[in-house]
């Protein structure tokens, strides 16, 4: 059978699946998630047997230490990955709640109930861990999941959806629920972009170009996440020991992921004391500054910041800061560079504090914080499946929720249009 028709045969299985997973108890779910995690942990020794194949071959194609480590499954790991199987099971269930409810004067009581959203495709790069992640949050929300891992960790992703059908098959719950693409062919990504009548919506996890990819060839809507130019302001009425602690942590705590700052803008009129502060504390954990010409005149040895700077997700320990005349100016520039991602001011000032939440229009907005808390378990939702900067259908961090949408129920006792 060809890869075309292999992909509608999956996409077929995961339809019919996700019908009948649509109305599973939340206590047969729990249980499967449970039951889940005791198997990942008894297959640990097959699950390193199989990762050492996809590690071997990493080595020889000169994959980067980085990406490596990410494909590297260990012991720990393998806990780890049960551990948010169990953390999902103890996450309230979203399907079946009414969100809203209103009696209209006829007498029709009107509300929406959360309902899955049916099947997911989920596009991804290097980490086994995303395939139990995804497995799980699609399974709690009553989505079937179709995952295209990389192909550097094929063999790793086939071992863990294979322990994880293995527990399906001896529940109540169908084994279409969680399919792998078990080839690395890129016409499987094009097959399964084209099947809208069979899949509702398009997860990528990935760098920037694997998202344009997915974008441009997908029939499917597609969740967004291109990339995270993330925007912290230090207004003139901020308390700069916080603002210094924060910067700080936002760039250099973890630096080469999507919520990390990328570009830091100061008031001019606090920029000649809190610049130096916060660049002494930047470059001694090695961040290299680039600045706006305003900001060169106070950090000396500071490179030059070109346009491209302001739209750059490093992902790395450099920092671009530029000094603005006022909180106006700083909204502007956000509006004009940023990503949609992650912003946060810090100030004193109340009626600042609430302009900033009211103006920006990013995913995650925050005041006297740092950006690094735009996750979604840190946000309280467990464990994420990806962070959304498309306003359709969710928008930010997307815990089970998002995996949801909801429809109307209505209520009658016997009226009709007039």
């Amino acid at each position: 059978m060809d890869i075309k028709n292999s992909i509608r045969q999956i996409a077929e299985k995961a339809l019919k699946a996700a019908r009948d997973l649509a109305h599973a108890s939340t206590e047969d779910k729990n249980d499967v998630l449970l039951k889940m995690a005791q198997e990942l942990l008894a297959k640990s020794d097959f699950l390193i047997k199989e990762n050492a194949k996809d590690l071997r071959q990493a080595k020889k194609s000169g994959l980067s230490a980085a990406m490596i480590d990410r494909l590297t499954l260990k012991e720990a790991t393998i806990e780890a990955m049960a551990q948010g199987l169990r953390e999902v099971a103890a996450l309230p269930d979203p399907v079946g709640k009414i969100t809203s409810m209103w009696r209209r004067p006829n007498g029709l009581l009107v509300g929406r109930m959360r309902i899955p959203l049916g099947v997911i495709g989920i596009i991804y790069e290097s980490r086994p861990n995303v395939t139990v992640d995804a497995s799980a949050l699609c399974l709690k929300a009553g989505n079937a999941v179709i995952l295209r891992g990389g192909s550097e960790a094929i063999n790793s992703n086939v071992a863990v959806v294979s322990i994880l059908q293995n527990v399906l098959r001896k529940s109540s719950i169908p084994a279409g629920t969680i399919q792998v693409v078990p080839f690395t062919d890129r016409e499987g990504v094009s097959a399964l972009l084209q099947l809208d009548e069979y899949i509702d919506l398009i997860i990528p996890r990935g760098g920037e170009e694997l998202i344009r990819a997915v974008v441009a060839q997908s029939k499917i809507p597609v969740i967004k996440h291109y990339k995270g130019v993330c925007h912290i302001f230090v207004d003139k009425d901020a308390n700069t020991d916080m603002a210094v602690e924060i910067c700080f942590n936002a760039k250099v705590q973890r630096p080469g992921v999507c919520n990390a700052m990328e570009t830091l803008l100061v008031h001019q009129d606090i920029a000649s004391d809190f610049l130096p502060r916060v660049a002494k504390k930047m470059r001694q954990a090695g961040v290299i500054i680039k600045g706006c010409e305003k900001t060169r005149k106070i950090i000396k040895n500071t490179e030059a910041a070109a346009e491209n700077d302001w739209y750059a997700e490093y992902l790395d320990l450099i920092l671009a800061i530029k000094i603005v005349g006022n909180i106006d100016e700083a909204i502007t520039h956000i509006e004009k560079y940023g990503s949609l991602h992650t912003e946060s001011i810090i100030t004193e000032n109340y009626s600042n504090a609430q302009k900033f939440l009211n103006e920006v229009n990013s995913s995650t907005v925050l005041v006297n914080a740092s950006t690094r808390f735009s996750d979604g378990f840190e946000l309280g939702l467990g464990a994420e499946i990806g962070i959304s900067t498309t306003k359709l259908h969710a928008f930010g961090p997307m815990g089970l929720e998002e995996l949801t949408t909801t429809k109307f129920i209505i209520y009658g006792n016997g009226q009709v249009r007039k």
